[in-house]
This record gives C-alpha cells, structure tokens and sequence, in this order.
C-alpha cells in the first residue's frame, strides 16, 4: 500500500534570497560607474608614483639603467648639500611667498568686482577675466615675453608714456628720467614678472570666489546694516567669514600650483632661471638633474621631497583651518 506523506514534509524551503539594499546599489552602480577612472588612476598615477619612489632610492640613469644600483639615503643627503637645490628651493619660496598672497586677494578684489550689483555688463566682464585660463599656456606666456621685454614691450612704452606726461607736473618732473624695468633680463625684477604674468590667469579663482560670494544670504547684509556696520565693517564681519571655506580651497590649490610651477619659467627664462639664477625654481633644478644631467634617482627623490612639504603644508591647513574656516550649518 502506498504511503502518502505529508507534503510539508517533503517540501524543503528554500532559503530566501538575500537582496542588495538600495543603499548597496546605489553605491555598486557608483563603483561601475568610476572603475575606469579608478583604473587608470592606479595604472597611470599609483604606480609610477610608487615607482618613483623606489627609483628615490637609486643611481637611475635613464642612458645607462643597467648599471642601477640601490644607495639609499644618499639622494636625499645630496640634496641638502647641493648649491642649485638650495638657491632653486630659496627662490621658490621667495616667489611663494610673493605671489600666493597676491593672487588670492586679486582674484578675490575682482570677484568683488564683478559681483557689484551696481557694475554694468557684470557677465562680459566675467567672460573677459575668465577667458585668459581658456588660452593655451605656452602661447599666453610667449604673449607675455613681448609685452614685458625691457626695449620694444607695449608695456615699456606705457610707463614712460605716463612718467613722461606726469613729469610735466612741477613736484614730479623727476618722473622725466623714469625708465621701465628689462623685467626678465634684470635679477631684482625676474619675480615681480613672473607674479605679474601669473595675474594672468586668476580666472579660475576668480570664479570659485564669485560663487562664494553669491552664496552668502544677503539678510546677513541687511542685519549688519541695521546694526551700522559700514561696507568694510561688512566685508571683514560677513563676507570674509562666510566664503572662508572658499579661500581655503583656493590657497591649498595656490600652494599645490606654486609647488608645480615650471612651464612659464621655461619659456621666459630657458632651463636655467636667467638672470642669474634668479627665476630658478625648484622644478627647474628637478628638470636639469633628472633629464639633462640624466640622474633620474635624484631627480626623484628632489620630486618626492617637494611633494612632503607640500603634504605638510596640507596637514598643517586643515588642522588649523578649524579656528579661521567657518562652515555654515556644521557641527563644532
């Protein structure tokens, strides 16, 4: 006789599949989406960067890689005794110093500009000071080796068309023997071209200030003023305050820039940071030693050297950006 069993008993239950949360998929979508970035900043970012750092390590010649062999620390103990190191290291930080501070407030005084409601075509004068970013490097720079030479540049024939005009004047007729600065081809005034040419490109800076500032609520204006603060009372109150996350992300970016400024200072000044050394920056020197002397070794360890001070520069911003950077909303 056939036993009938009970099907509950034959039945087995399978275990219910797991589902992804929407969470899970969303970020596994996101992951999809960026592998090929991911993958190519591995292959073609990491990796040479961990490279390098190994090379650091070495006697890489780049026209003899056979005759490579491991020496340690001697790459970065060459350094500190080498007299186109220092003077390229000196010159960079004179030139930073100089020069962050300068652009910031710039770009920052013609965002202001450009943000006056009272100020007429705002947006074409937006376009102008962003276009310069918009011209290929090297030509802008080429530009700027005409406009500044010491005999024929357009700006020689300004300044002494106007101390020539303001001579004329009885308490200034010493401006007559004024004559313009050879910017490039005169060692006090090398840095002081090389700023003014970085004016240049203040676009982008200028244009994450603009947005800074159309992102302040204007009744903190209006609070201010029934509380009779003045417009500078305003700005150093209000302003500055409220986009102080925007100008620490326009100094970290300055400060990473300055540390990787070489193209323009190649152009206007060759390899060798003329006159007289004075425009010869750090990148310069890592140029000559790895590619022209062929010591790939120490030009590493001169690369990596930077990127710690830089790195260390970083650290030190955002620890103490907590006691100057304000960010509306967030928690103490």
């Amino acid at each position: 006789m056939a036993i009938v069993q009970d099907t509950d008993e034959l039945t087995t239950t399978a275990a219910p599949k797991r589902r992804m949360s929407m969470a899970q998929r969303d970020a596994a979508w996101g992951l999809a989406f960026l592998s090929p970035w991911l993958i190519g900043l591995g292959l073609f970012t990491a990796v040479p960067m961990i490279f390098s750092l190994v090379l650091s390590f070495t006697n890489f010649d780049i026209v003899n890689p056979a005759n490579t062999h491991f020496v340690f620390l001697d790459n970065y103990k060459w350094m500190f005794t080498d007299h186109d190191t220092q003077t390229s290291f000196i010159v960079t930080m004179k030139f930073a110093v100089l020069a962050i501070p300068i652009t910031l407030f710039t770009s920052l005084g013609v965002a202001i500009l450009v943000n006056n409601k009272l100020l007429a075509g705002k947006r074409v004068f937006r376009t102008l000071f962003f276009m310069p970013v918009q011209i290929p490097l090297v030509a802008s720079t080429i530009v700027w080796l005409d406009f500044l030479n010491g005999n024929t540049g357009w700006l020689k024939y300004i300044l002494e068309g106007i101390a020539h005009a303001l001579s004329n004047i009885p308490f200034l007729n010493f401006m007559g023997d004024y004559t313009s600065p050879n910017w490039f081809n005169d060692t006090t005034w090398a840095v002081p071209g090389l700023i003014i040419v970085g004016l240049w490109g203040i676009g982008n800076a200028m244009l994450i200030f603009l947005a800074g500032l159309q992102s302040v609520p204007t009744e903190l204006y209006e609070a201010a003023r029934v509380d009779g603060a003045g417009a500078w009372r305003q700005f150093l109150a209000v302003t500055l305050p409220m986009i102080s996350p925007v100008f620490f992300y326009n100094l970290l970016l300055n400060i990473i820039g300055t540390a990787q400024y070489f193209t323009q200072v190649y152009v206007l000044a060759g390899p060798l940071g003329n006159p007289d050394h004075a425009t010869y920056v750090y990148n310069l020197n890592l140029y000559n030693v790895a590619w022209r002397d062929n010591q790939m070794g120490r030009g590493c360890a001169l690369a990596w050297f930077m990127f710690v001070i830089v790195l260390g520069a970083s650290v030190v911003l955002f620890r103490t950006s907590a006691r100057w950077v304000f960010y509306a909303g967030a928690d103490k």
